[in-house]
């Protein structure tokens, strides 16, 4: 366990909790935010916590599990662009030029046809990334959720705050920043009485 700094004291107010060292081992309490979380505690944290919408997560919490949601999001992604990229290729070879133009032939002229990109025996790699895409987004919707809203707990805000990420244009925005905002102590009335340590 490892201990405060030598220099917290009330003469030097200027050192704030999150600057303080936390824990290590895995007795951290869950119904505390980890300031200063690795990654691997932070997506830790965040699967033990995967429907609490009680109390609060730091920036490096919700930082860590953006990251990890969106390089897990990359895998399936992948299989999709591999896929569009082999299905064009294989539509591509099999494009024949088809004649038309009118009974008489004055207007005579070509046109390139071919099976679309989805009659693609390649295709199913689109299929495979689109149905994991599908799995890991309904599978983390609710942790998601919980962590923005445990987030939004730790900047003093409740947590239905989330919803004006629903204001076309700027909702998303606002929501970005607040997600940005630093921690403050009267964030703690958002923790359960009967956890409050």
């Amino acid at each position: 366990m490892t201990s405060a700094p030598n220099n917290l004291s009330p003469q030097n107010p200027e050192l704030q909790a999150s600057e303080v060292a936390q824990p290590a081992s895995s007795s951290q309490q869950l119904n505390q935010p980890l300031y200063g979380a690795s990654f691997g505690q932070a997506i830790s944290r965040y699967f033990k916590k995967y429907a609490t919408f009680s109390g609060r997560a730091s920036r490096s919490e919700y930082w860590y599990v953006a990251l990890f949601t969106f390089l897990l999001s990359l895998i399936p992604s992948i299989f999709m662009i591999v896929g569009i990229a082999r299905s064009v290729a294989w539509a591509e070879k099999y494009q024949v030029e088809v004649p038309f133009g009118t009974v008489s032939g004055d207007q005579f002229d070509t046109y390139t046809r071919g099976p679309g990109g989805v009659q693609s025996p390649e295709f199913v790699w689109v299929s495979i990334g689109m149905a994991l895409l599908v799995l890991i987004s309904l599978a983390l919707i609710v942790p998601n959720l919980a962590v923005i809203w445990r987030r939004l707990h730790d900047t003093n805000r409740p947590g239905p705050w989330y919803f004006i990420s629903l204001v076309p244009g700027v909702g998303s925005i606002i929501l970005l920043v607040l997600m940005l905002m630093p921690s403050k102590p009267e964030g703690a009335r958002f923790d359960r009485a009967g956890q409050a340590s």
